[in-house]
């Protein structure tokens, strides 16, 4: 009998893990900058610890399916150390699958360059979204909220509302701190990219998310044409965006996220659809201006 009790206590351990797994994320660490060959087994077991930290807790309200899980990497480059002190930069990368196609669409990718951080051998990774407990676990669930709001705006309206407020809230826990705070020069931090998505003068951003991807990108396979008409008006929401103030740091994220995507898009729209993607693209997106002419190289 206490032999069938444990074996039911572990399938309920292990059914519970699954089921708080809402990530499908890739975690690593690069130390090449700063490793040492007496601290590699300290990298190493940071990251399996953020690997847990990520998998095994339940972020998401939703019960998500296997195949639903949000599929992200977080990579933490570290440039500085000194004792249990490190300092680096985090490249976040967000994709998910388009409707009825094997083509994965990157929602974002961008460098977070304002990394800092501590840890020694054998800490714990304890996270409390109302306080701050550690630096690290702050920086990871900050970038986990994000990854699902962004996620829940491409598949619905303002979908992603109830997480934008929870990264707001731990900018508000942490904005005294490097990386977080409204003062560092830039406006491409932590604040500035919440500031961005909560801010109700910007809405057209989640507005963008939405009809681009849902509406958009998901009815390609099946009627392109529609699909890419959709698209071109989101993106004359983010020329609306940028119209009301330039260079914001997520419309940027969005523009260096996209434009690939967006030029390979276009190289199949008519005539006047190319013409009028230059000209939006050019406006908000001049330094790249030049690779935008690679649309009228497409076959119509």
């Amino acid at each position: 009998m206490k032999r069938i009790i444990g074996m039911l206590i572990v399938l309920l351990m292990t059914l519970t893990t699954l089921n708080a797994q809402d990530f499908q994320c890739s975690v690593s660490i690069n130390s090449t900058q700063v490793s040492s060959s007496g601290n590699q087994q300290r990298y190493n077991e940071l990251r399996q610890k953020l690997y847990t930290f990520v998998h095994d807790r339940k972020w998401c309200q939703y019960n998500l399916k296997q195949n639903e899980r949000i599929e992200c990497s977080i990579t933490i480059n570290l440039t500085k150390e000194s004792g249990d002190e490190y300092e680096g930069t985090a490249t976040l990368v967000l994709q998910r699958p388009v409707y009825k196609a094997s083509y994965k669409t990157t929602l974002m990718s961008f460098q977070d360059k304002k990394v800092k951080f501590r840890y020694s051998d054998g800490d714990p990774l304890e996270y409390d979204e109302n306080s701050t407990l550690s630096d690290l676990t702050s920086l990871i669930a900050y970038y986990l909220n994000l990854f699902i709001a962004v996620e829940l705006d491409s598949f619905s309206q303002n979908g992603g509302s109830a997480y934008f407020s929870k990264c707001q809230n731990t900018v508000n826990l942490n904005m005294k701190e490097v990386g977080w705070s409204v003062a560092e020069s830039g406006q491409n931090n932590r604040y500035w990219i919440t500031e961005n998505f909560t801010n109700s003068t910007y809405s057209k951003i989640h507005d963008f998310y939405y009809q681009y991807h849902r509406l958009g990108l998901d009815v390609m396979y099946e009627t392109p044409d529609a699909g890419r008409a959709v698209i071109l008006e989101s993106l004359k929401l983010l020329q609306q965006v940028n119209a009301q103030k330039s260079n914001l740091a997520v419309v940027r994220i969005i523009l260096n996220t996209k434009k690939d995507e967006i030029i390979n898009i276009f190289k199949e729209g008519m005539p006047s659809e190319k013409t009028q993607v230059i000209n939006i693209m050019k406006q908000i997106d001049p330094t790249n201006s030049s690779a935008y002419d690679a649309i009228n190289s497409g076959s119509k």
